[in-house]
């Protein structure tokens, strides 16, 4: 019974990053939202993938083989929050990006905690608990910020002459 729960607790993540992601690609300019959601499903991937092997977290329960929590979690919603905090971002200065941070890795990390305490869906070990995921998030959704800043300027330089 529990287990069904959990299920459908992945069907709905599932649901709602799928409607969540046609949505954010509406929004101009598309090219750099793609760029951010492509960039930040790899960050988190890789990062992830890394931080299941050491041990500190577990999915326990998959909806299916192959599509667990952290697929939905890694590839669809973390980079869906990352493009919208992103889209707040696009204008702001350095101190609004970094204040700004917060309006995201704050509710994820809640969102993890009460998931990890409440389910069988992630399950933290070694150490790792909801402020290392806090901490781990707002890095994350800098180094993307910085990613997209990088790219702009590269694109906004001058082409030089030969």
């Amino acid at each position: 019974m529990k287990h069904t729960l959990e299920k459908n607790i992945l069907r709905a993540l599932l649901i709602f990053g799928i409607i969540s992601f046609i949505n954010l690609v509406r929004k101009p300019p598309a090219k750099d939202w793609l760029l951010i959601f492509l960039f930040k499903g790899f960050l988190s991937s890789i990062l992830d993938n890394i931080v299941v092997k050491k041990g500190y977290i577990k999915y326990p329960i998959k909806l299916f083989k192959s599509f667990d929590f952290s697929f939905i979690f890694d590839y669809l919603l973390y980079p869906i929050t990352c493009v919208y905090y992103n889209q707040v971002t696009k204008k702001s200065n350095i101190l609004g990006i970094v204040f700004k941070i917060f309006y995201f890795s704050i509710p994820m990390a809640v969102t993890e905690h009460l998931l990890e305490k409440k389910t069988s869906l992630l399950k933290f070990k070694k150490g790792w608990n909801s402020f290392t995921s806090f901490w781990t998030l707002s890095i994350t959704f800098l180094i993307s910020r910085a990613f997209i800043a990088i790219v702009r300027k590269a694109n906004n330089s001058p082409v030089p002459k030969n």
